[in-house]
């Protein structure tokens, strides 16, 4: 025991998954996962919820293609002012401002504008320096700050204007002329395609993250369907078996004494239906266990769809070929059950058949649990385009051993209506108690029009 304590000791302060093994085993370590690309993590809520990393590895070549480009340029234009240590500064300056693009869009687009602008002023070749604007603005435009990205170009295309209509006259280079109408228009039609295309990609941008809101709340609520389902199925095989264990668990203690062989008998329906029980629950659980993966999920898939493991059901679903078994179950607990079939028998969809079969387990179980009656009917009605149940009992109500939470009859009324079906559950007008349940089965109507038709 102390050997125990002091290994759970030392293992406390480890991270969780250096606890049940080595990384490999587990996934790897959190940090393998979590400290990934932003485009990676493909919807994860928590990585929305963090700063932005820096742009590093974008922003450092492109500050270099700058600083070279620009060299270049002024090559091709002597009549501008020579590149010196200012405009180079400039230019980096320009350049390097972009790594906040992502945190602060708004301080980058008038910084690079700015930087731009007073490169311009100073009468600098003409060259790559105003990619860092067109960069900055679209990263303004694309984080939803538009009114900042156009006001930065507004203030750069006035500058532009103002310089080379008039104040070109006393700024560098000295012999420079006025310009032309021509370049001012093309200027401007080049910011326009800068804003006009940022505009374009913020608009898909943000129907990206509807669609993937939409995903995720579809993936939410398909877990949430499972959740259900499942807490459903546990309740229909537990509520039945349990109340047949209860009634034999009654009959063997009052006659144990006086007649063994009766209570023999109730505890031999006591095991089966408790291995029955046993099977149907380990059925439902199945469908927890994930399939063997080497690969790991995506966290969507493991935030959203716990419940999906991708495979079908490793035993058949329960269908109403399974009443006579009810039938059975019943009769142990003393309840006599007649059994009746209208119209022509056939080959129900699986979600049908597992809900037929359902509603009918659990209305016979609240006739063992609640009624004082020792005797049900069944109807089951097959018709074109639904299955009709009827089950009956004579009642009256039992009060003592009620203690119904309401569950079964709601649960009856949720597998119902999944189908677009319909459940009516009350007192009947002669006594007793009687649940209708209609479930339509639309596809199998379709199916015989086409039938007919073709």
């Amino acid at each position: 025991m102390a050997h125990m304590e002091e290994q759970r000791t030392r293992l406390s302060g480890c991270p969780p998954w250096a606890r049940g093994g080595p990384p490999w085993a587990r996934g790897g370590p959190p940090w393998l996962w979590r400290h990934r690309p932003p485009w990676w993590n493909g919807g994860d809520d928590d990585a929305e919820e963090r700063l932005p990393r820096w742009p590093w590895r974008s922003t450092l070549p492109f500050t270099l293609f700058v600083l070279i480009g620009s060299t270049f340029a002024a090559q091709e234009q002597p009549a501008r002012e020579p590149l010196d240590p200012f405009a180079f500064g400039l230019l980096f300056v320009g350049a390097l401002v972009l790594l906040w693009r992502q945190r602060h869009p708004v301080f980058v687009v008038f910084g690079t504008s700015a930087a731009a602008t007073v490169y311009f002023v100073a009468g600098y070749p003409y060259g790559p320096v105003f990619l860092t604007v067109a960069l900055g603005c679209f990263s303004a435009v694309v984080a939803g700050h538009r009114r900042a990205a156009w006001a930065a170009l507004a203030m750069l295309w006035t500058v532009h204007l103002l310089v080379g209509h008039w104040l070109y006259l006393w700024l560098p280079p000295n012999d420079d002329t006025v310009a032309s109408w021509g370049e001012d228009v093309s200027v401007a039609t080049w910011m326009v395609v800068i804003a006009a295309l940022s505009e374009l990609v913020r608009v898909r941008r943000e129907q990206w993250d509807r669609d993937r809101a939409e995903r995720r709340q579809a993936a939410r609520r398909r877990a949430d369907e499972e959740r259900l389902r499942i807490a459903r199925e546990l309740h229909d095989v537990l509520a039945h078996s349990i109340s047949v264990i209860n009634v034999q668990a009654g009959v063997g203690l009052a006659l144990l004494d006086s007649d063994p062989d009766q209570a023999r008998t109730a505890l031999t329906t006591i095991k089966a239906a408790s291995k029955e029980a046993l099977g149907e629950v380990r059925q439902v659980l199945d469908t927890l266990r994930p399939p063997v993966s080497h690969h790991r999920p995506s966290d969507d898939a493991q935030r959203a769809a716990p419940f999906d493991s991708g495979d079908a059901p490793r035993a058949p679903a329960p269908g109403l070929d399974r009443v006579p078994e009810l039938v059975e179950q019943a009769a142990s607990a003393g309840l006599t059950v007649g059994v009746e079939t209208e119209g022509k028998r056939r080959v129900l969809p699986p979600g049908a058949d597992l809900a037929a079969f359902r509603i009918v387990q659990e209305a016979l179980t609240n006739v063992v649990r609640h009624s004082g009656s020792r005797h049900a009917r069944v109807l089951v009605g097959y018709e074109d385009d639904a299955l009709k149940l009827r089950i009956d009992d004579d009642g009256p109500a039992t009060g003592a051993d009620a203690g119904g939470s309401g569950n079964g009859l709601a649960g009856m009324r949720e597998r119902a209506a999944a189908l677009g079906g319909t459940i009516e559950a009350g007192p009947r007008e002669d006594g007793g108690f009687r649940v209708l349940a209609v479930l339509p089965l639309e596809g199998r109507a379709k199916l015989a029009k086409l039938k007919e038709d073709g």
